[in-house]
């Protein structure tokens, strides 16, 4: 029989490829909802921290640093981001490992700055809602009444974060699709008020457009005392950059493009509102004033708070949305031990995992009990992302230049430019590695998971010899047909990692036929392909002999669950109803409505004694499994019941141990 290729459920897919090809109401409001949340709360803190780290306020220190901050937002956000990174399209997904997925086969170590910017990515997040929330909730001490109650870093303000952190954590159940419909519109009353608040001070001190030119920046960066490294405090204003192309599948490239222009000019009147007003104090410190809330009218004080501690709380589920699509693509390219993922809508790209989000809550209690106000968490934030970023520039060289095949200068052009922007960055928030010293093992944790992941399943793969299937078809055949062995089931399964279907894993030849032979009326070999595209759900049948070992090639995307039981059992539907598989005339045993007398072979890798590694073989081999520990089965993994496996342990030998210096000193044998 030959190669059969239908879509697997035409109805599963198109649900998954539902996503905004073209600009929309609801497009829009749902990139506002779940985009933009990190990078438009930047705001409440980022303006206050250049003062305060500047020192002494005058109109040097107040233009140069919304000239850093305009031009920063310009470069960084909206030329790398929205404009050329947006480009790295993986059919509508994006993330540093759907970019690495375009680019890996241009070179092994790419690997490397795919995991470190992963790594640092997920680790610097655990800062964002706690940030966010506290700078929020920190305002009501602008309130009148509430000055002795509301004070940043007492209990009663740690307790608020807390309690709105965990609410947020504990609602990620339902997935983004709630979260994206209920807070568009927050998010545009968000950015509204930006605006207006903005444009409030502005027409009382119109001068300050000044401030745009690049040359106040340059001045802010090389003449005053601290100068340069003030760039650690601006750098805030863009930290949430990286959603913009994390989240890309949630919402679309054309819709992200268009919001931003909005999002991007609220952004800036506000900073400039609250220059203005700075300037309007004639005061030489900010004496412990937010410049955002003191340009808030009195009546509306109450209201902004709150809006802006939903926009934090939507600035904190931009970030957890976006690590959950990034270890669900690690566990697809073999970077992250296998976990539980659920997928709470039928949307594209809406997923939960349990693990991940629990560990991101506890990160972020952490950072709170441990910091407790917003101004010491701005001292310690920025570092990791700015390393995520030149880490996503690398992978943006190989892609402008080997997939969009763009001329070898245009192409240095734009990465020196980004390297120069994001190297000042990283020496400038070089200074926050002795305060952030708390996220260091956060950090080297997630990217020593991904590098022991992804080398130890190299490791273990040359343990995989293969053979040539075809001079075993017949034995098979002869063990099917033998009555005098028991039967172990009516279908044996096995998933194979042989990329053709004339081989297979000797391991497999070895459960069927030594020790206790597995005989059954049919063989299955099923192989999984994991293709670059997201979200492709293909299938391939070969027959090998007379219905006796059949292999089913799976194509499947790298954002696609693996439920291979109920992909099986689909399989086999189809083939029935099309007459490809005449099931039950030859197997009555097999009902095709209610396939339950089959069998997965499991096979469980154990490290053997017998092994003599080098030292980081051995680190890494070790270091896997005790990892392998705390992962999902392979059975969970691939959707299957117990009652439907039989799990083979299989002693890991790598690098056997040589006995060479062995040898006997005698023999005896007893005389009768």
């Amino acid at each position: 029989m030959g190669w059969h290729i239908p879509i697997l459920t035409t109805s599963y897919m198109d649900a998954h490829h539902h996503h905004f090809k073209r600009i929309t109401t609801a497009g829009l409001l749902i990139a506002l909802g779940i985009i933009y949340g990190d990078i438009g709360t930047s705001p409440l803190y980022t303006f206050q921290t250049i003062m305060n780290d500047g020192g002494f306020i005058d109109e040097h220190l107040v233009f140069g640093a919304i000239s850093c901050i305009f031009w920063t937002l310009t470069l960084q956000t909206t030329f790398k981001y929205v404009i050329i990174t947006l480009q790295a399209d993986n059919k509508g997904e994006g993330g540093v490992f759907s970019l690495y997925a375009l680019v890996r086969r241009f070179g092994p170590k790419l690997v490397f700055p795919a995991i470190i910017g992963a790594g640092t990515l997920l680790a610097d997040g655990i800062i964002t809602p706690p940030i966010t929330v506290s700078s929020a909730i920190e305002g009501l001490n602008m309130v009148k009444g509430l000055e002795n109650v509301i004070v940043p870093g007492n209990n009663l303000v740690v307790e608020i974060v807390l309690v709105i952190i965990l609410l947020l954590f504990i609602f990620q159940r339902f997935g983004t699709k709630v979260v994206g419909a209920a807070f568009g519109p927050v998010m545009f009353l968000w950015f509204m008020m930006l605006g207006v608040l903005g444009v409030s001070q502005i027409i009382h001190y119109p001068y300050i457009f000044q401030a745009l030119n690049p040359k106040y920046g340059l001045s802010l960066l090389t003449e005053h005392p601290k100068g340069f490294w003030l760039l650690g405090a601006v750098f805030l204003c863009t930290t949430g950059a990286e959603a913009l192309y994390s989240d890309l599948g949630h919402c679309g490239k054309k819709n992200i493009q268009a919001t931003w222009i909005f999002v991007k000019t609220t952004l800036v009147l506000n900073y400039l509102g609250q220059g203005a007003w700075t300037l309007a104090q004639h005061k030489s410190t900010l004496g412990g004033a937010n410049p955002f809330f003191a340009i808030v009218p009195h009546w509306f004080l109450l209201p902004s708070i709150l809006i802006a501690t939903c926009a934090s709380i939507i600035a904190s589920q931009a970030l957890i949305s976006g690590s959950f699509t990034l270890i669900s693509e690690a566990i697809s390219l073999n970077f992250w031990p296998k976990v539980t993922v659920k997928f709470p809508t039928n949307i594209r790209g809406q997923i939960y995992i349990p693990s991940i989000n629990w560990i991101l809550c506890t990160g972020c209690f952490l950072v709170v009990l441990y910091f407790r106000t917003s101004e010491s968490m701005t001292a310690a934030y920025g570092f990791s992302i700015t390393i995520a970023m030149l880490m996503t520039t690398i992978l943006m060289f190989y892609f402008l230049r080997y997939v969009k095949h763009y001329p070898l200068w245009i192409v240095s052009l734009i990465m020196v430019l980004f390297i120069a922007v994001e190297s000042s960055f990283f020496v400038a928030n070089a200074v926050k590695i002795v305060k952030r010293l708390f996220f260091l093992v956060f950090e080297i944790g997630l990217i020593s998971t991904m590098y022991i992941w992804f080398n130890a399943r190299k490791i273990t793969n040359r343990f995989l010899s293969f053979v040539n299937l075809n001079k075993y078809l017949d034995k098979i055949e002869a063990l099917s047909n033998d009555t005098s062995i028991q039967k172990t089931t009516s279908h044996l399964i096995y998933l194979t990692k042989a990329d053709h279907s004339n081989q297979i894993e000797k391991r497999v030849l070895t459960s069927i036929f030594q020790h206790h032979p597995k005989r059954a009326d049919m063989y299955w070999l099923i192989h999984i392909e994991r293709t670059d595209e997201p979200f492709t759900m293909e299938y391939g049948v070969e027959e090998m002999n007379d219905g006796k070992v059949i292999r089913i090639d799976f194509m499947l995307g790298f954002r696609v669950q693996p439920r291979i039981g109920l992909m099986f059992r689909n399989v086999v539907k189809d083939m029935v109803h099309n007459k490809e598989l005449d099931a039950l005339k030859r197997f009555p045993a097999l009902d095709a409505e209610n396939l339950s007398n089959y069998k997965f072979v499991i096979f469980e890798n154990v490290l053997s004694y017998d092994n003599e590694f080098s030292v980081r073989e051995g680190f890494i081999l070790n270091s896997y499994f005790s990892i392998n520990k705390l992962a999902t089965s392979d059975s969970k993994a691939f959707g299957l019941d117990s009652s439907q496996i039989l799990v083979e342990k299989i002693p890991l030998v790598v690098t056997p141990k040589s006995c060479d210096g062995l040898k006997q000193v005698f023999y005896k044998k007893r005389q009768e």
